[in-house]
């Protein structure tokens, strides 16, 4: 199947999932980082206070996702999609009535829980669910959703807060999650149901198992595959959420500096569709072994960059690795795991990364009240990503051992 014919004969879908995504937007650290210098200022914060709060509300939300990312199982995605929209909807209202700490935690828990969370995760189990043969493809195109985000969002709202209220612009965050509910039921007005796909297009995983979330608990593999899934959003997010910090420590205007996202994002775009086709052609596994390289080679470059020329370069280098992100950790699931089970099961996976994000910031934070720059602490989380790698080649290599052969698994192209 040629890949326009793919998108006609799929676009409902497809365009869904990558809506679910730009939706996830407004729950993403880099958008939520936008507006540290005003929230810091209006409630007397320091990095590290800033970060803790950060840091507490999206751990509560990792711990929900272990829970609701199962109902990605039982539901139809239309109808926990809007229900999440509206979640996502009050969280933006909350973050704009915010008056203290605690309602600052509160609304950081409902925007991670509700956006990077919940729908990066519909978006994510339906590709994975509804298509198998070109599940790679599918999740590559759904993924396109962040990269437009990351995109317009950041320049958009940057320069609007020169002219508005920080506050105000929350409130505008919340009607643009709420224009997408409807085009959402529109495309999936013939929605594919869970419970129907689950029978018509499993997949096995490893031994020929679909495996369940306590299954996949009591495996070494999945253990191995930790700091992996850890590294990548609790470093990345580390880099967006003190986009503020890193600019007054080098010298770059802000404005400058989110200037260079459409640049990230092409790259990342380019990335992504890349990724999605090698899966396809050699397997998830081949990829999770090496796309920690580009987060090392990253890290070390914006450590050292003292131009904006050294910080777009070090930019591209990472947009390889999120483009690879994007579309990996679901496939290597779905591959080894199996899709009976996806949604609880990638839930595990969901919910480790958030967390991970949840701790990049905190303890980013608190380096930087000790007296460590965010630049001097990039260095170390290099280090952490080369360990990562060599920890998940070592799994993998071992697991491929255990993949049915191709005559065992259930392929049906979508």
């Amino acid at each position: 199947m040629s890949f326009l014919t793919f998108l006609r004969a799929n676009s409902p879908f497809l365009s869904a999932g990558a809506l679910l995504a730009l939706t996830s937007s407004y729950g993403q650290t880099y958008f939520i980082s936008l507006f540290a210098g005003e929230i810091r200022a209006e409630f007397g914060l320091s990095h590290g206070a800033w970060g803790g709060i950060y840091t507490a509300g999206t751990t509560i939300s990792a711990i929900v996702m272990v829970w609701a990312g199962a109902l990605t199982d039982r539901f139809r995605v239309r109808h926990l999609g809007a229900i999440v929209a509206v979640v996502l909807a009050l969280a933006c209202l909350l973050m704009a009535g915010a008056q203290n700490a605690a309602m600052l935690i509160l609304a950081v828990f409902a925007l991670r829980f509700a956006g990077q969370g919940m729908m990066s995760h519909l978006s994510v189990v339906a590709m994975a669910r509804w298509f198998v043969a070109t599940r790679g493809r599918a999740l590559s195109i759904a993924a396109m959703g962040y990269s437009v985000g990351q995109a317009i969002l950041p320049i958009l709202f940057v320069a609007l807060l020169v002219h508005f209220d920080w506050r105000l612009l929350w409130v505008l965050a919340a009607g643009l999650v709420l224009l997408t509910m409807p085009v959402l039921a529109r495309l999936l007005h013939a929605e594919r149901t869970p419970q129907s796909v689950a029978e018509e297009t499993q997949a096995v995983g490893m031994e020929g198992r679909h495996w369940t979330r306590r299954d996949v608990l009591h495996h070494w593999l999945f253990w191995l595959m930790v700091p992996v899934l850890l590294g990548p959003p609790a470093w990345g997010t580390a880099l967006f959420f003190q986009q503020v910090h890193l600019t007054e420590v080098k010298g770059w205007a802000l404005v400058d500096y989110v200037a260079l996202m459409p640049l990230f994002t092409a790259v990342a775009v380019g990335a992504t569709f890349a990724a999605g086709a090698l899966i396809d052609r050699f397997g998830s596994a081949v990829l999770a072994m090496l796309y920690m390289i580009p987060y090392v080679i990253s890290f070390c470059l914006m450590a050292a960059a003292e131009t904006l020329f050294g910080a777009a370069l070090s930019l591209v280098v990472f947009a390889l690795g999120a483009g690879i992100q994007a579309t990996v950790p679901a496939a290597l699931w779905a591959e080894f795991f199996g899709t009976r089970h996806i949604g609880s099961v990638k839930a595990l996976s969901v919910s480790l990364m958030v967390f991970g994000s949840a701790i990049g910031p905190g303890i980013s934070g608190v380096l930087i009240d000790w007296g460590l720059s965010f630049p001097q602490q990039m260095w170390g989380y290099a280090v952490y990503f080369v360990v990562a790698g060599v920890v998940i080649s070592f799994g993998l290599l071992r697991a491929q051992k255990l993949l049915p052969s191709a005559s065992e698994i259930n392929v049906q192209s979508a």
